[in-house]
């Protein structure tokens, strides 16, 4: 059984976290997210141009990229975290020009080397797979693609093939933020996917509070939160863990008990 077997149950829904690698004390932070009861851990690479991300993230990349962070910089923080929660799912998230300019075998073989368990990269889609796809597969990790509101029954296909791990619905048309979906609408295109593929769908994009997470949570497979953890390592820095533990440890219990109401 794979990580990401273990971390989606059927039984219940699974809490995803991301934060900006190289943003605040990375380390700290992400033990403070497992230490709150986040199931997969989604560590952002920082970019110069992330087009799909709100002002937090942007923020946060920059402040990142601030300090000197590098992708051997992200690839030591992944091999630290895997070494301290060898049970945790690690997913890269970031954008095509540090995954693929020194080749897609190259990054596909460090992160495995890592301990990475798949990539989410933003700006690849899947008609464009031959660019990172088969060197991913090849190392053993999972490719997550993005599902949307415009993802329709024609392209679908397309989106689900070669994808592995775990689906990633964006609930929203437009970039990471506070705006959110109707729970109708998530409810509706989750199962209208779900209908297509075994993956467990994570549902993402302006989750900021429990009880938003509660409710994705009895649809979805699974609930990513994002720019509000973002948000609390941009206001208190190097003072974030404990903060962040608090907000994840009420976001996991809201979605680890979502199907008991």
């Amino acid at each position: 059984m794979t990580r990401f077997q273990s971390a989606f149950s059927p039984d219940r829904a699974a809490l995803v976290c991301f934060i900006t690698a190289g943003d605040g004390d990375t380390a700290a932070n992400l033990d403070a997210l497992v230490a709150g009861g986040a199931d997969v851990i989604e560590l952002g690479m920082p970019f110069t141009d992330p087009m799909a991300d709100g002002p937090a993230i942007q923020e946060a990349n920059l402040r990142s990229l601030a300090k000197g962070t590098r992708t051997a910089d992200v690839l030591a923080i992944a091999t630290a975290f895997r070494a301290r929660h060898p049970e945790v799912p690690l997913v890269l998230m970031g954008y095509a020009n540090p995954m693929i300019r020194r080749g897609p075998e190259w990054f596909a073989a460090e992160a495995a080397k890592a301990g990475v368990d798949g990539v989410i990269c933003v700006d690849i889609p899947p008609e464009e797979d031959p660019e990172i796809g088969p060197a991913l597969r090849a190392a053993g990790l999972d490719l997550i693609r993005l599902a949307t509101p415009t993802t329709d029954a024609a392209r679908l296909p397309a989106v689900l093939d070669g994808s592995s791990g775990f689906l990633y619905y964006v609930s929203v048309a437009g970039i990471t933020g506070k705006q959110q979906a109707a729970i109708d609408s998530i409810e509706g295109n989750v199962t209208r996917i779900k209908q297509h593929t075994d993956l467990p769908v994570a549902v993402g994009f302006g989750v900021r509070t429990p009880e938003q997470a509660e409710e994705i949570a009895r649809v979805a497979d699974g609930v990513v939160v994002g720019s509000a953890l973002i948000d609390i390592v941009g206001e208190h820095g190097e003072n974030a863990p404990e903060h962040l533990r608090e907000l994840t440890a009420s976001l996991a219990k809201a979605v680890h008990n979502a199907r008991k109401a």
